[in-house]
Parts: structure tokens; C-alpha cells; sequence
């Protein structure tokens, strides 16, 4: 930001190597660029801690929206203050996120800890109680008077009775206490791990979702296909109308993508504006089913992020890659981007003509 400001100081005050002073349409593009990285930290942040991702996401999209395309020094100035102390700010919530975490699973560990110590010491005085029994029962033995052998075999079933009954009591309490501490850290990691397998804005399985359902995938020997789907312009779409209204179209883009999609397929947002889809069939059947699903998506959305609705034409590029015997999932992957990249540029090659 520094770097952006001098330059901002220096644009229209001194002249180039050259003599010539320096365009103000380089210093768009840097702070352009620079917007772009404010929203690909947040997507980095959101994957990295999707419980706290998207606050970062959306501090430094406000961010970025208010340094704007006409930057001036002020703004600048503000951006830069701003976007410091959001991410300070964020860095500490999430290690105090990540500290409260493992905290959680130091106390599973020690609930089981204590419980199979209590387990032991009620043992160690099971064992006592029968080896007095067991003593008892010796010197039964000894014993000449049947009224006196009679009374301490009376005993000795009752000690021996009550120290089986109380070991059974304790034992189911201890086990109950257990399962009760056992089942609310089990709900909370089923909660933290529905978290981390959903994309936040969009509700779909996150990227490390898909990634995991097309690894599990990859060592059998069913036929399946990935498809990387693309929006057209996404960029323009948060530059000219903002990031609430870029999010709000990806928002709907993925509610259509998921409707159109069949039980079968995993569908996830790879990231940005970026989709994933794993289909499990050959390329052919995959082709019908991407040319129905490009008839669905794509098309007119009206968006409302604010009072005023806005309409778009939206369109998307699709790359289509089947699974080869050997693909590792960032081979498959890579076919699939390929193919997105090519449709993209035959699709700009027919708007031009």
C-alpha cells in the first residue's frame, strides 16, 4: 500500500526515465490488482478457517470496495489503516478459534483419563473386598461348628453380593458420565466438520469436499468424469456492480447449478467463481449432461444486493475431462481446466466476430 501511495504522489509531480510522465491507467491497474488480492486472501482465509473465513472475506471485500477504482491518497491511507487492523484483528479470532479447538479435544482426553482411573481405583477395591472374602472362605475350613460355618458363608455372600452390586452401579455410572462427555464432543465435530466440508456463501461442498470425494474415487474402477465450470466476466461483475453483487450471483449461479445436477453427481465451488463437478460416467453420457446443464445456468439472473435490481446475461465456459488408469486428482484436474480455458476462448472468438 505504501508503494501505491508514493506512486499515487508522484503520477501527476514527476516525470519518467523517459521524460514522459508516468499514465494514471498503470495506477488503476495496480489498485485493481490489488483489490483482486483482497478478495483472493479472503477466499485463502475461508479455506483455511472455513468457521471464520467469511468474516474476512467480506472486512476486506469492504475494503476493497471502498478504495474503489479512482483511488486517492486518503483512500489509500484509509485502505491501508483498514485492511491492517481487519486482518490483525482476524488473525488473533482464529487462534483463539484454533486454541478453544484443541482445548476441546485436551478435555475429551481427559474426561477418558479420569474415567478409566475411577474404573481402576473401583478395581483395586473390588479386589480388596474379594480377597477378604476369599480369606474368609479359607478359613471356613478350619471351622468345626456347622452354626458357625453356616454364618460366615452368610457373610461372605453378602460382602461378596454388596461388592458386585456396587461394582456394577459404579461401573454403569462411570460408562453413562463417558458416553455423555463423549456425545457432546462428537456433536461438536460432526458441527466443525459440516462447517469445513461447505462452501460458506454458496452452501455447496467446499473444495477440500470435492477433493476428497474424487480422491476416494480415483483407486476404483468405476468410469467418472470432472467438469470445471466457469462464470464468463465474473470480474466485471464485481467491478462494475461490487462484491455484494458478485457474491449474490454466485449464490444463485450454484442454486441452479445444484437443481440441475442428479443425486448421483458431487458437486462443489472450487473456488472464486469456480465450480467442480464429479459425474460418475463416461464422457459421452457427460457431454449431454453438460450441454442440458449450460441450457439451465446460463442466461438472464437479476440481482438485488441492494434497493436497486440489477440484470445480467450471464454465460459460462465448461471443460469436460474423464478419468484415465494413473490420474491423480490434480492431473484430472488440470485436463478439466484445460478444457474449461479452450471453450472460454472459442466463446470469446464468437461474441468478437
Amino acid at each position: 500500500m505504501i508503494s501505491i501511495k508514493r506512486y499515487l504522489e508522484l503520477t501527476d509531480a514527476e516525470p519518467g526515465e523517459s521524460g514522459e510522465r508516468r499514465p494514471k491507467e498503470l495506477l488503476s491497474s495496480t489498485v485493481a490488482a490489488y483489490r483482486s488480492a483482497l478478495q483472493e486472501m479472503g477466499n485463502c482465509g475461508q479455506n483455511a478457517c472455513p468457521a471464520l473465513g467469511r468474516e474476512l472475506k467480506q472486512g476486506l471485500n469492504k475494503w476493497g470496495e471502498k478504495l474503489g477504482t479512482a483511488a486517492t491518497i486518503k483512500a489509500i491511507e484509509e485502505t491501508d489503516v483498514g485492511v491492517r487492523e481487519h486482518l490483525q484483528d482476524w488473525g488473533l479470532s482464529a487462534a483463539i478459534h484454533h486454541k478453544q479447538q484443541a482445548s476441546e479435544v485436551k478435555e475429551v482426553l481427559l474426561v477418558m483419563a479420569r474415567t478409566a482411573e475411577s474404573v481402576g481405583e473401583r478395581d483395586q477395591r473390588c479386589a480388596s473386598q474379594f480377597s477378604e472374602v476369599t480369606a474368609r472362605l479359607t478359613g471356613i475350613a478350619n471351622l468345626e461348628d456347622l452354626t458357625e460355618i453356616r454364618e460366615s458363608i452368610k457373610s461372605s455372600a453378602a460382602i461378596l453380593k454388596t461388592s458386585i452390586d456396587r461394582m456394577t452401579a459404579e461401573g454403569k455410572a462411570a460408562i453413562e458420565q463417558l458416553r455423555a462427555e463423549v456425545s457432546i464432543y462428537q456433536a461438536k465435530l460432526e458441527a466443525a466438520e459440516e462447517i469445513a466440508s461447505r462452501d460458506a456463501l454458496t452452501g455447496l461442498g467446499s473444495r477440500l469436499w470435492v477433493e476428497g470425494q474424487i480422491e476416494q474415487a480415483l483407486p476404483g474402477a468405476a468410469v467418472f468424469c470432472v467438469a470445471m465450470i466457469d462464470i464468463n466476466d465474473f470480474k466485471r461483475v464485481n467491478d462494475e456492480h461490487g462484491h455484494l453483487a458478485g457474491d449474490e450471483l454466485l449464490k444463485q449461479f450454484a442454486t441452479e447449478l445444484r437443481s440441475i445436477c442428479r443425486s448421483t453427481d458431487t458437486l462443489g465451488r472450487w473456488g472464486g467463481d469456480e465450480f467442480l463437478l464429479m459425474l460418475n460416467c463416461g464422457m459421452t453420457e457427460a457431454q449431454v449432461q453438460m450441454d442440458r446443464l449450460r441450457k439451465w445456468v446460463c442466461g438472464n439472473y437479476t440481482l438485488q444486493p441492494n434497493s436497486t435490481p440489477i440484470r445480467l446475461r450471464v454465460d459460462a465456459s465448461i471443460g469436460l475431462a474423464e478419468r484415465m488408469p494413473g490420474d491423480s486428482i490434480k492431473e484430472l484436474v488440470a485436463r478439466a481446466d484445460a478444457a474449461m480455458y479452450r471453450d472460454k476462448v472459442a466463446s470469446r472468438a464468437t461474441m468478437n466476430r
